[in-house]
């Protein structure tokens, strides 16, 4: 369950008008929030995930809010579909500014149960994903010569955690492929940086438990969950001008779990 009263009277507001964005996984989750986070701040969002219906609902609370957002289902592990999605956001925008690789599942059990499908599913999802995306975005940013990408990472890529070995190696991938290509496209004023969140109140972390979340909660030394809007309030700055000298990065808001 989230934690109640979490939200800051006042959060960080940036001047993205004019500006594209595309958000993947934004349906639900951290997606969502950085989808709507990104709106309210002034960019057209394009949303992007393959639950069709969901990705309806966050439009409409999109545009609710005054926002502009339409939505482009895609299995982000789909070259084609990735390349498509992308050409036609570019013709229904004329460009792209921002990208969020959100996009992630997870596959969770212990090594030596681990089934080839399980790991392949989520180094597809969260690691080619954001490879296909990053290629596809990267044409039009280097040529307006500017762009910010930010790929949402995890805790789990930098310090691993039992149990999510596929998980754990595709997001330490995903930090290795922000370093990299943040080094590749610096010279075209194209950002690459990556957030890593902790412990975050969500479906997934209510599915633990009260016991166990609990338990996580006494791991943090903040001694509670991290909030949605906290991660894409780290995405906001990232994807602003401000952050024109910050790249190949990883902010990791965890609560201090990792020191």
């Amino acid at each position: 369950m989230a934690e109640k009263n979490q939200t800051p009277p006042a959060r960080l507001a940036v001047d993205l008008s004019g500006q594209v964005a595309i958000v993947t996984g934004a349906s639900q989750g951290i997606g969502r929030a950085v989808a709507e986070t990104l709106a309210a701040n002034g960019a057209k969002v394009a949303a992007v995930a393959r639950n069709a219906e969901k990705l309806a609902s966050l439009v409409e609370a999109v545009q609710a809010a005054g926002g502009e957002a339409q939505a482009f289902p895609c299995d982000v592990a789909d070259a084609d579909a990735v390349t498509s999605t992308v050409d036609a956001i570019v013709e229904a925008f004329g460009k792209v500014d921002i990208l969020v690789n959100n996009a992630g599942i997870t596959r969770d059990t212990l090594l030596p149960r681990m089934g080839d499908d399980e790991w392949d599913a989520v180094i597809s999802t969260n690691l080619r994903g954001p490879f296909l995306f990053m290629r596809a975005a990267s044409r039009p940013m280097m040529q307006q010569r500017y762009g910010r990408i930010v790929n949402v990472a995890s805790v789990s890529g930098m310090i691993g955690n039992p149990g999510q070995s596929n998980y754990s190696a595709s997001k330490a991938g995903l930090i290795g492929l922000t370093r990299t290509v943040a080094k590749e496209l610096a010279g075209r004023k194209i950002t690459v940086n990556a957030v890593a969140p902790g412990f975050i109140a969500s479906e997934m972390t209510e599915a633990l438990g009260p016991a166990l979340l609990d338990e996580v909660k006494k791991r943090v030394p903040a001694k509670r969950l991290g909030e949605a809007w906290e991660i894409a309030d780290a995405v906001l700055f990232l994807a602003s001008p401000s952050a024109s000298y910050l790249t190949a990065q990883v902010m990791v808001v965890d609560g201090g779990l990792i020191g």
